[in-house]
């Protein structure tokens, strides 16, 4: 998404300009395409609305088994997976990342192997379980590095195993 600025060094939650996402909402309108419907379920998610986001992720789901490809309804489901998540709904959230993750992997599809990686191991992040969080990030980096993905992509995921790592050496100290 082009409205992201950056990730927090501390949550790697996306660090957006609300209003211009709320600009972004608006001109979707109703548009009820797939890629209209994700971009509207994560536009939901950062500005924090979270019971609508979860809706048209539900929906996104739906539409994509129905119409769209093997990897339109992976990304769908990463991505309701991540609603999930800002919930709190840590274990619903790492089952249907798991399942995502292992259908990617087993079909040779790197880019979105590591998307659905990368959210795990921010799950993982969220619940306190640096060391797995740290493994998927760094599985996830592997994956990016081997499809040949943008710098930046390399970039935020070196970030999440950083803050993985330091997470996990605070933890260490305090124990």
């Amino acid at each position: 998404m082009s409205t992201i600025r950056g990730y927090d060094p501390e949550t790697l939650r996306e660090i957006v300009d609300q209003r211009e996402c709320r600009e972004r909402l608006d001109a979707l309108g109703e548009q009820r395409s797939l890629p209209a419907l994700l971009e509207r379920v994560w536009l939901l998610k950062v500005l924090g609305d979270l019971d609508p986001a979860l809706s048209y992720a539900e929906l996104a789901v739906r539409q994509a088994r129905m119409a769209g490809t093997r990897k339109d309804l992976l990304r769908a489901r990463v991505l309701h997976a991540t609603v999930l998540q800002v919930r709190g709904s840590f274990g619903a959230a790492i089952a249907e990342l798991d399942t995502c993750a292992d259908e990617a992997q087993g079909q040779g599809w790197p880019n979105v192997g590591a998307f659905a990686l990368q959210h795990r191991g921010k799950v993982y992040y969220d619940m306190g379980r640096f060391d797995e969080a740290r493994s998927d990030f760094k599985q996830a980096l592997f994956l990016r590095q081997e499809a040949g993905a943008p710098e930046e992509a390399l970039q935020t995921t070196l970030q999440a195993v950083d803050a993985a790592e330091r997470r996990r050496a605070k933890v260490a100290v305090s124990a």
